[in-house]
């Protein structure tokens, strides 16, 4: 329990006179002024009769009945004895009680994370708002998975203009361009907050750094924009580099409003864009049995779609994330809920990507970022959900070999001719540090694909394989 308290001093009880005693010069030991020094007293004031002080404690160590642990010995209040024994007193006044729950050092969307109540009295610090239940910055937090790889795998690029389809918070974008000096970066993003808090990242590197509010389906419309507002020359037009790093981002989990995190209440919304198209509420509440038994077996929830599926039928209407993760739950086995992390997970993944084809705009903007690419460009690809991963993998073993139909090992008789070489034959994994230090990155695949140069031939590969 957090305190923050008043102490009215007076000539008598506040000061060790007749009723102060032992238990007012106790109380002082364990009382913090606000300068952070054990009892000071920063903020006297005098109106002519007695002092106040304004004291903030976390834990006031006041005389109260002591307990005995095993040894015999007394043991220290704890701080809600302690607390309990502040609020008896006659000269302390309680200005604002604050409950807290001990910050995680983990992310936020473990259940022991942090997690302040809104509703909670008093003046919050300066730069914080309330966001749902959390109180965070404003600004749009995100650790990028895989940054020094994606760094990397740019250096050899040539000079020019690198797409980051996927903005964010922007972290990839700007180590890309603090690495290399050679290249100039067109950030896309569909969420009007990234697009704000990326546009303040990147706002040191100048006209090095762009930032559009666009799908990422979009991409080569928004890149022939660009380009022609620079001045790029026909001949140099096309890019160096594209970049996604798919699926949702940390700070739409950790925002409750977002609608997209199983742990928090919230309306049903997921959309990434909040501004246009359906909300997870329509695909709950519209989609019939079989079109919820279809969705939620293409994002790997075979063994109990159905039954997931006609829970949520009869559960409708299902308005908020609380409410959908409670039908999911009942709905499956409770031998089954004891393994294999929330329940729930898969079928808030499958509503998100459905809710923002993520899958349908995926191969399209796929397409257009390989046919932009000029020679020695590479894309770099991060997906975090099996279906995007083999998407990905399809469109660059496609890429890679022309669509050779010809048996493996044998020479090509059927004329392909590859235009592409994977720099990275299978996929690559964060590191174990990485996965403990940010839990979210576990699930993260790369992908990596260059375009031929015309001194480079299909076989030069690196042979790395993840």
């Amino acid at each position: 329990m957090r305190l923050h308290v008043v102490r009215h001093g007076s000539d008598g009880a506040a000061e060790g006179g007749p009723g102060a005693g032992a238990a007012s010069s106790t109380a002082d030991h364990g009382l913090r002024g606000v300068d952070g020094r054990n009892g000071s007293d920063s903020s006297d004031k005098t109106d002519g009769r007695s002092p106040i002080r304004r004291i903030t404690t976390s834990a006031l160590f006041t005389q109260v009945r002591p307990a005995v642990d095993f040894s015999g010995s007394p043991s220290r209040p704890t701080p809600y004895q302690s607390g309990l024994a502040a609020v008896a007193r006659h000269d302390v006044h309680i200005e604002r009680v604050w409950p807290m729950r001990s910050p995680s050092t983990g992310s936020l969307e473990e259940s022991s994370s942090a997690y302040f109540q809104s509703d909670r009295r008093g003046t919050p610090p300066a730069g914080i708002v309330p966001v749902g239940g959390l109180r965070m910055s404003q600004a749009f937090p995100h650790e990028p998975v895989m940054a020094s790889e994606v760094v990397d795998l740019f250096a050899p690029v040539p000079p020019g203009l690198v797409v980051d389809a996927t903005l964010g918070g922007a972290g990839h974008a700007a180590a890309l361009l603090r690495a290399h000096a050679g290249i100039q970066l067109l950030g896309i993003d569909r969420d009007p907050a990234a697009v704000a808090a990326a546009g303040d990242v990147l706002a040191p590197f100048g006209p090095r750094a762009m930032v559009r509010w666009s799908r990422f389906d979009a991409l080569a419309q928004v890149v022939r924009e660009v380009q022609a507002e620079l001045g790029t020359p026909p001949e140099e037009r096309g890019l160096s580099g594209a970049l996604f790093d798919l699926g949702v981002s940390s700070p739409q989990l950790d925002v409750a409003e977002r609608g997209f995190s199983y742990r928090r209440d919230a309306a049903l919304d997921m959309r990434m864009d909040p501004t246009s198209g359906r909300t997870a509420a329509d695909v709950v509440n519209e989609f019939d049995e079989q079109d919820l038994v279809e969705l939620f077996a293409e994002n790997g929830e075979v063994r109990f779609g159905r039954r997931i599926a006609r829970a949520i039928i009869a559960a409708r209407p299902v308005t908020t994330t609380g409410q959908l993760a409670d039908v999911v739950r009942a709905a499956i086995p409770a031998a089954t809920r004891r393994t294999g992390g929330h329940p729930a997970r898969r079928v808030f993944q499958a509503i998100r990507i459905a809710v923002n084809e993520e899958l349908d705009q995926l191969g399209s903007a796929l397409d257009d970022a390989l046919a932009l690419l000029r020679p020695g460009g590479r894309c770099v690809v991060i997906a975090y959900h099996s279906g995007e991963d083999r998407l990905v993998k399809t469109a660059f073993t496609r890429a890679a070999t022309d669509n050779c139909q010809c048996p493996p090992g044998l020479p090509c008789v059927c004329g392909a001719d590859p235009q592409f070489r994977l720099v990275v034959r299978g996929s690559r994994r964060p590191t174990s540090d990485e996965i403990e230090r940010n839990r979210r990155a576990d699930a993260a695949r790369l992908r990596v694909i260059e375009r031929l140069s015309a001194t480079s031939s299909p076989s030069e590969s690196s042979g790395e394989v993840a």
